[in-house]
């Protein structure tokens, strides 16, 4: 909030007491030398001072009972007349305090009346912080996101490179087999850093399935990851596997329930033999 702003909201509750003739002399210069450059408060102080005038207005004026005067000169020792003319009384006499009490009325109304106006714009200021707030915060929150996003993506990047370059590494070329004879897959396998495998061209899953990749020693294959390929037919990922497990002999591709299975039971996709 900058100082011009802060100086309008301290003068700002200054109108209803200026509206009503009420200010130090100090604080009426000050006050109308920001009266001059600030429109709102002009505003202010015009409504305020209409709002001041009409007040004394709305007390009804009681006119005095006949005969009035005539008792009054009586309890003072007035000599009695003939004819005893009414002396007409002002309503001034009775109607001073009473003016009075209205004024401090209505000088109560009016600096309640400001400071209603004063805590409304507090309370919309706040909102539109509150907003402001809200809005960083969800900023934040994306911002956060896609670092992690970015974080995950690097951390895969790093694994698939030490699978690559790492000295025990093993390649394999897959086939595609009659279920999908356009599709191609490539594997890199290390017993001490994991497996890398793509494919391309692969068909659309049935609902409840995935495609489950299999590693074939000399003997019964063994689970070596589950993929799910993008629209196109794609599929990349880095799995990671035991190092227990024998060199195999062949990897291939198959579509098994959700989840996998731990033998193969589905149509074979794709075929690779190590080299």
């Amino acid at each position: 909030m900058t100082d011009e702003t802060m100086d309008h909201e301290r003068l700002y509750e200054s109108a209803a007491l200026y509206a009503l003739d009420a200010l130090e002399p100090d604080a009426r210069v000050e006050f109308e030398r920001h009266l001059a450059s600030c429109a709102s408060c002009t505003e202010e102080v015009r409504s305020l001072r209409q709002v001041a005038q009409a007040l004394p207005f709305s007390v009804p004026q009681i006119d005095p009972p006949e005969g009035l005067g005539a008792k009054v000169l009586a309890g003072v020792g007035a000599p009695q007349m003939t004819t005893v003319v009414p002396i007409p009384v002002k309503p001034v006499r009775r109607s001073v305090p009473a003016t009075l009490a209205w004024l401090s009325a209505a000088a109560l109304f009016v600096v309640s009346l400001g400071l209603g106006v004063y805590a409304w714009t507090l309370q919309q200021q706040i909102g539109g912080l509150q907003a402001r707030l809200s809005d960083a915060i969800g900023r934040l929150d994306r911002s956060e996101q896609q670092v992690a996003v970015a974080t995950r993506a690097v951390s895969t990047a790093e694994g698939r490179l030490a699978v690559l370059l790492a000295p025990d590494m093993l390649q394999v070329r897959l086939a595609g087999q009659p279920a999908a004879p356009q599709a191609t897959g490539r594997a890199f396998w290390s017993r001490s850093r994991g497996l890398v495998f793509t494919a391309a061209n692969l068909p659309p899953l049935p609902a409840g399935r995935i495609y489950q990749l299999w590693m074939v020693p000399n003997g019964a294959p063994v689970p070596a990851g589950l993929f799910s390929p993008d629209p196109s037919g794609a599929v990349a990922g880095i799995v990671e596997t035991s190092p227990s497990v024998a060199e195999p002999v062949a990897l291939a591709l198959t579509i098994e329930p959700e989840g996998g299975l731990p033998a193969p039971t589905g149509e074979r996709y794709l075929i690779g033999l190590t080299q």
